[in-house]
């Protein structure tokens, strides 16, 4: 009875995007300067919000750690998809599916930048005594907690399954719910679990960050001024990040057909794609961020002359 209850299957094994060559070097192309892009991107944010005094607000305190994120989920998924797509036998220990499968989540620190911008939009006299940096920390804090238990609980979902039969994914990664299906027990009740965790998790974070953005334009709008246009260009490149992270989340798990291939390219947005938008939106369509830059190129090239 005890061995019916532990895994025999050591390995996963992927079959990727296509077995195109072409299409596999578009891919390999694609992949490899998006996700070198995204990692550079994000690094420069952090570091300029880090190095530059100008930049320690709330905004871009947050803006650093959602930086942070996804240069921690981007390098779980891109990586061993990149050096994966020209492979044959594209596999993945057993152990290692499982921390694709528990990747942590951005939801709450994208709420907590829709809270920022509510407050800075429709609040500017209150901003800087409701943002102070406790509430910052609290944000921050939060948002990691939130990720490790949402992040654990999918672990609890996974890890005493036994896997004794098939080990084909349909896939680059493993996405939670594909891995249910492969288990050898009936996973009805954990896939729904699944759906109700993160599925409605998903839809009701994107649902709550599209009221409180619908609310901040009437807001600018009501109060329209000449400062209105930069209000609806900062938040319509919030929007934009809003949807391309929550719009593949929603579609894994709350689509009902569970043999869609629609969601493996999907994936590509949150693997490859937003992280690297992220960075392109917040920075190059923000005048402190490139001012702050150049002054740190400024140090950086009379470092290296008096050195």
């Amino acid at each position: 009875m005890d061995g019916m209850n532990q895994s025999i299957v050591s390995e996963f094994v992927f079959l990727g995007l296509t077995n195109s060559w072409e299409i596999q070097l578009l891919l390999f192309v694609f992949s490899f300067l998006f996700y070198l892009a995204s990692m550079m991107g994000n690094l420069v944010i952090v570091f300029t919000v880090t190095l530059d005094a100008h930049l320690h607000s709330s905004m871009y305190f947050l803006l650093a750690n959602l930086s942070v994120i996804d240069m921690l989920f981007c390098s779980i998924t891109a990586p061993k998809m990149i050096c994966d797509i020209f492979k044959k036998h594209k596999a993945i220990s057993f152990c290692g599916c499982i921390i694709h499968a528990v990747g942590g989540t951005e939801m709450v620190l994208l709420i907590a930048m829709a809270f920022d911008r509510y407050v800075a939009i429709c609040k500017p006299l209150h901003y800087l005594s409701i943002m102070s940096p406790k509430m910052c920390l609290f944000f921050l804090v939060t948002s990691w907690v939130i990720g490790l238990i949402h992040s654990l609980v999918q672990l609890v979902f996974v890890i005493d399954l036994p896997f004794c039969g098939p080990n084909v994914l349909d896939s680059f990664y493993c996405d939670l719910p594909r891995l249910l299906r492969l288990a050898c027990t009936n996973t009805q009740e954990l896939e729904f679990m699944v759906t109700v965790n993160s599925g409605l998790i998903s839809v009701g974070s994107f649902i709550l960050l599209v009221f409180s953005y619908v609310f901040i334009l009437f807001t600018v709008w009501k109060h329209s001024s000449g400062g209105s246009s930069k209000a609806v260009s900062t938040l319509s490149a919030h929007i934009t990040v809003v949807v391309l992270f929550f719009g593949p989340l929603m579609f894994f798990y709350t689509w009902p057909s569970p043999t869609s291939h629609l969601d493996k390219y999907l994936a590509i947005f949150d693997a490859v794609i937003t992280p690297f938008l992220n960075p392109v939106i917040y920075t190059f369509r923000n005048k402190e961020m490139k001012m702050a830059m150049r002054r740190l190129c400024g140090r950086l090239v009379r470092y290296r002359k008096i050195s």
